[in-house]
């Protein structure tokens, strides 16, 4: 095979750690939000970025922040409500919340989610002090 196309090593160097810090979400701390919803959080510089895993029916209520907010879904279906309108996002989706607009959701079977935000959710920094 051509060297160019050789995939690089997983392994990241010591002296890389300090500014590409790799994390598994295996060794991230698992928080109950409500007896149907759990998260992982990690707080970059500039963004928060977040594991959700809802059970069939688990909701947030609608809600809003200053937060830009991204959401892809991994598995399963929510029904979210964006500033009054619904919609259902399902594996494979990425949904965009812009900041300060309303929004909520509830799954209709069991899901797990990616949302990233920016600015850092310093709401959840101050929860986890």
């Amino acid at each position: 095979p051509d060297a160019a196309c050789k995939m690089p090593e997983r392994e990241v160097k010591p002296e890389w750690r300090k500014i590409m810090p790799l994390f598994n979400w295996d060794t991230v701390k698992k928080e109950e939000v409500n007896s149907k919803i759990w998260k992982k959080v990690l707080h970059a510089e500039k963004m928060t970025f977040a594991q959700f895993g809802f059970a069939k029916g688990g909701a947030v209520p609608v809600h809003q922040h200053e937060n830009e907010q991204i959401a892809y879904m991994i598995e399963g279906a929510i029904k979210f409500t964006v500033n009054g309108e619904e919609i259902v996002a399902r594996k494979g989706d990425v949904l965009h919340i812009p900041a300060n607009v309303p929004h909520g959701g509830e799954a209709l079977e069991d899901s797990i989610d990616i949302e990233v935000f920016c600015p850092v959710r310093s709401d959840w920094l101050a929860a986890q002090k």
